[in-house]
């Protein structure tokens, strides 16, 4: 049981009945949906339904940002869903990736023969272009601009494989660094945010690559057992002959040492995520952006030299998942969280890793970086004996309380990437 492993950190205890107890509206408010239109609801059911990692944060965001950012998620999902369903014909699917910017202005657009479990983003697509028209000009031309160039992207990868460590920063540009760059240019339209957050594509980029990287990363078994591989051959051939080899007991050794490669590449993108987060003024758009990112630093810090990462899927605790989502709400706290992050990993590099100069060269950059020496790094672990006292008797008298509680927050550690 997932809550087992809480017990070792009581602060998360508390925060999962906090949780509960509605801790989070602050940061988690909840609509009025009584005030939207009825394809304009519609939408934000297919969001909740589609995203387990951003349905939250989007319905959080402020003003009309919130409903762009829907409507931008979901059509960048109904592009997904095309390019993940594996039953459309190459001669077909490259047509309809290529030209799918046109059928958001298309009324009656859809598309009936996916198989996939999203499908319905398809299949009702005149919802969402309905709701896209009726989206502000600047939004709509971000919107249509970025699906555009994902498309071609996609386009593009649907039967070159990953290579080079470029091929895979190209291939994460397309699916993760378009987003990141096109919500930025939609904070910036909404005036919550400064032109240039919406200008520095450079940053932007970096805030979609290190998601993705991470989800590619951590999904290593499920997506080798699927016959998907966007482990860059560049890396993985440095230690096997093929990828899928890395799930064999006897060669976890070099499995691990590629894992820690990619691991070490994916922190080179973390400066450039806190430079992205110090500009941002809004709170909503703080949160959105701060929250996933912390989840990604601890996801790699718990994938790092961890062997289960060939063996199933690695996922951080609930409890810890719905820390980081209350913590971090300010550029102070998530610091504090990428330092004590960057600090676990440190401490997990082995003195034989082929990776381990390199790793320590970004860890201590991360470190410079996130502006907090190891002795001012406030414990984020530290409690009262009375604090802790209290915790603990609540974990041992609210078992199935705590059980409910989880369930209830099925999805939260999975807050990145998605």
């Amino acid at each position: 049981m997932d809550i087992l492993k809480s017990l070792g950190h009581p602060e998360e205890i508390f925060n999962l009945f906090k949780f509960k107890m509605g801790g989070c509206r602050a940061v988690m408010p909840k609509l009025d949906y009584e005030s939207m239109s009825e394809t304009l609801r519609t939408c934000y059911v297919y969001l909740n339904q589609t995203s387990r990692s951003f349905a939250a944060v989007i319905q959080a965001l402020d003003g009309e940002l919130r409903h762009a950012v829907c409507i931008f998620y979901l059509v960048l999902r109904a592009l997904d869903t095309v390019e993940d369903d594996m039953t459309i014909p190459l001669d077909k699917k490259v047509p309809m990736l290529n030209d799918f910017h046109t059928y958001l202005y298309q009324d009656e657009w859809c598309f009936n023969e996916s198989h996939e479990k999203d499908r319905q983003v398809l299949e009702d697509f005149p919802t969402i272009s309905l709701e896209f028209r009726n989206l502000a000009q600047e939004y709509r031309e971000v919107i249509s601009d970025i699906c555009h160039r994902m498309g071609v992207g996609m386009a593009e990868y649907l039967e070159k494989k990953v290579g080079s460590m470029n091929d895979w920063d190209q291939y994460c540009h397309y699916v993760a660094g378009l987003v990141g760059i096109g919500l930025s240019r939609l904070f910036s339209a909404s005036q919550l945010e400064d032109p240039e957050v919406g200008r520095d594509t450079e940053l932007a980029n970096s805030m979609g690559l290190f998601l993705q990287k991470t989800n590619i990363i951590r999904d290593y078994l499920e997506d080798t057992q699927e016959g998907r591989v966007f482990w860059p051959k560049e890396a993985w051939s440095q230690f096997a002959a093929r990828v899928e080899d890395f799930a064999q007991p006897e060669n976890l050794e070099s499995a691990l040492s590629c894992l820690n490669l990619l691991v070490t590449d994916a922190l080179r993108h973390v400066p450039d995520v806190i430079a992205y987060l110090s500009r941002l003024r809004n709170q909503s758009v703080f949160n959105f952006c701060a929250i996933p990112q912390v989840m990604a630093i601890a996801t790699l810090s718990t994938c790092y030299n961890n062997p289960m990462v060939f063996q199933g899927v690695v996922k951080i605790r609930k409890g810890q998942a719905v820390t980081l989502m209350m913590d971090a709400t300010n550029m102070r706290a998530v610091q504090t969280i990428v330092a004590q992050y960057s600090q676990e990993i440190l401490h997990k590099v082995s003195l034989t890793d082929p990776t381990r100069d390199k790793t320590l060269n970004i860890l201590a950059l991360i470190q410079e970086k996130s502006t907090l020496s190891q002795s001012s790094l406030p414990s984020r672990t530290h409690l009262s004996p009375m604090y802790l006292s209290a915790a603990m008797l609540l974990a041992a008298l609210s078992w199935q309380y705590l059980s409910t509680t989880a369930a209830q927050v099925q999805g939260t550690g999975d807050m990145q990437g998605q």
